[in-house]
């Protein structure tokens, strides 16, 4: 059965603002989870702005940590085990990292996806809307407490 995991974000404990969301930083720890495990993964973004900014993040791990990705329409002919874009994937990969407000049409295609609930309350509430939406689609759903 295809899975849907949100992972519900804390609030961080201090007011220095962040480079980037935190929720983006652990979508890219978890993508190199799943690249060592085998798996192709694909990160869904809001515009080239973010896909960009989590690429860059991606390229500024040590080297230990590298994780071999590309922006949609960049890289191999069949795309790297991590794809970055705001489009609809070209390639075929096992999981979905949405960093979208909305859910995906395309999500349905995958059989693990990967999603977060911000601790904003606009962005708490967009993510509710998209629980119910994959709850609606009979996907089974997951939370887990994000460390």
């Amino acid at each position: 059965m295809k899975k849907v995991t949100f992972y519900i974000m804390q609030d961080p404990k201090n007011d220095v603002e962040a480079s980037m969301p935190l929720h983006h930083e652990l979508a890219c720890k978890l993508a190199g989870e799943f690249y060592q495990q085998g798996q192709r993964v694909y990160i869904h973004t809001n515009d080239e702005s973010a896909a960009n900014q989590v690429d860059e993040y991606l390229w500024q791990l040590d080297a230990s940590s590298f994780v071999p990705h590309n922006l949609q329409g960049e890289g191999p002919r069949n795309g790297a085990p991590v794809e970055i874009g705001f489009q609809p994937p070209r390639h075929r990969y096992q999981v979905l990292i949405n960093l979208h407000d909305q859910t995906p049409q395309f999500a349905v295609n995958f059989n693990q996806i990967i999603d977060f609930v911000p601790h904003q309350d606009g962005l708490k509430q967009q993510a509710r809307e998209r629980y119910k939406h994959y709850r609606q689609t009979g996907l089974q759903l997951l939370t887990v407490n994000a460390e």
